[in-house]
């Protein structure tokens, strides 16, 4: 590691600046959508995204897990029976029928992504079967040159499975992991064993899939740096793409599953803050590259390309190659983003199938972004992905004079800049290497709307 990677990680800076906040995958984030927005608006969007053209990006949220997971904060239907799954697919495709009929014909799907839950608790027939009508109602590519990418829990998943994603379409996995540790497997209700996971991992490279994803979590109960050394240790081996470390956020008042998870078994926040730093070192001395916050990628990776050549973005499933992208989303709770609208379906099945059986489209809130919010999304997006902002292009762009429009911020800013988390040029403004972990602080000197916000909404920073 060189001097410019130890800079990443300064512990008392990041105790200093250690708040919540968003993590911006939209702008505005969700907790502005609202219940005034309805069918009518998603239509007009729709109308709007039609006008621009261009590719499209589609989501489906399988929603059913066999077990929970006592960390899970996601919209999830526990249980067993398998057969659930059956009505709600039937409700997906209604839903499929009505958004596919607001969209041009032939407009590509670029990017296409199952997540949950857990997508592979269908059937095999039963995942055929849903991309087989994803394709009837959207152009997907039958040249492997989307990026069609799902969530896989390797318990929920063998060999066979992998090779029948592969068979249907997909190109890039994502795999949960949390840790390899048996005893904090245990806390959190989450035992999978390495050589699960390796199979899964093996697979996909013999299936020749674009990329493998993991992801892990730390912060949780039982967990010590010396622990979580040995997680990577493990994690290494499996030699994957892309890397996420998420940090847990202990919210039981919030979420049940938490409930089961005690606070005294965590580690404590200065332990925290060790597993974090030594996590960095680790994966910058094993040559993966921090893309931004907490996720990491292989130098010669599609993400670490685009963030290279100034084209990375970002959206509800994270980081992403697919800037030009409008995003339609199907099933419970998902999240669209269309011609400059945000939409969210309903969270509950019952509500989400009543809709649907009315012929209404199944959507609870949104949003319809202003050219104030295009301006602030373009401003934080270009900090999250890149870590460096023009100024004299921002002014271009929205007939700005960018130093009186945004004053506020860039007082803010100043302490930053003081603090070496950035640096105030003329002409940019650009994130240092230790400013980098602390990338959410910086974003949130331009969110319009985040001193209204409770901060218990979101989660910490580090």
């Amino acid at each position: 590691m060189n001097d410019t990677d130890h800079k990443l990680f300064d512990p008392e800076l990041i105790r200093r600046y250690d708040t919540s906040g968003p993590r911006y995958t939209s702008y505005p984030t969700a907790v502005q959508f609202h219940d005034g927005f309805g069918e009518a608006d998603y239509r007009e969007a729709a109308a709007r995204s039609n006008a621009a053209g261009g590719p499209l990006s589609l989501y489906v949220h399988i929603p059913f897990c066999d077990t929970v997971c006592f960390y899970c904060a996601c919209n999830k239907v526990v249980t067993k029976d398998r057969g659930k799954a059956r009505p709600y697919l039937d409700d997906v495709y209604q839903e499929m029928a009505l958004q596919s009929a607001l969209f041009d014909d032939g407009r590509p799907v670029d990017q296409l992504h199952w997540g949950g839950g857990t997508p592979t608790f269908l059937s095999h027939d039963e995942m055929r079967e849903l991309m087989r009508k994803t394709g009837e109602h959207f152009a997907l590519k039958s040249d492997d040159t989307g990026e069609y990418s799902i969530e896989i829990d390797p318990r929920e998943a063998d060999a066979a499975t992998i090779r029948l994603l592969r068979e249907i379409g997909f190109n890039r996995i994502s795999l949960g992991v949390q840790d390899f540790d048996p005893v904090v497997q245990k806390a959190v209700n989450r035992i999978q064993s390495f050589e699960e996971t390796k199979e899964v991992v093996d697979t996909a490279r013999e299936q020749d899939f674009h990329g493998v994803s993991l992801d892990l979590i730390y912060g949780l109960p039982f967990q010590t740096r010396e622990r979580f050394m040995k997680t990577l240790d493990r994690v290494v081996e499996l030699d994957p793409d892309r890397l996420s470390i998420f940090n847990y956020a202990h919210l039981p008042q919030r979420f049940k599953p938490q409930r089961r998870i005690a606070s005294d078994d965590l580690p404590s926040p200065a332990e925290k803050l060790d597993i974090l730093g030594s996590t960095i070192e680790y994966l910058l001395d094993a040559g993966y590259v921090l893309i931004g916050m907490d996720h990491f990628a292989k130098p010669d990776d599609p993400l670490a390309t685009a963030q290279r050549e100034g084209t990375l973005h970002r959206n509800f499933q994270g980081y992403s190659t697919h800037a030009e992208c409008d995003m339609v989303a199907m099933g419970v709770s998902s999240i669209s983003q269309v011609g400059g609208a945000f939409s969210q379906n309903v969270k509950e099945l019952d509500r989400y199938h009543d809709a649907l059986a009315n012929g209404r489209l199944p959507i609870e809130k949104g949003l319809v972004t202003t050219e104030e919010d295009a301006l602030r999304r373009h401003v934080i997006t270009e900090l999250i992905c890149h870590f460096r902002l023009s100024i004299p292009a921002v002014e271009a762009r929205f007939g700005i004079d960018f130093r009186k429009h945004f004053a506020d911020a860039l007082a803010d800013l100043k302490t930053m800049a003081d603090d070496d988390l950035l640096h105030l040029a003329a002409d940019e403004i650009v994130v240092e290497p230790r400013g980098r972990l602390l990338i959410r602080n910086i974003c949130m000197a331009f969110d319009e709307y985040h001193g209204t916000l409770d901060g218990q909404r979101f989660s910490r920073v580090i």
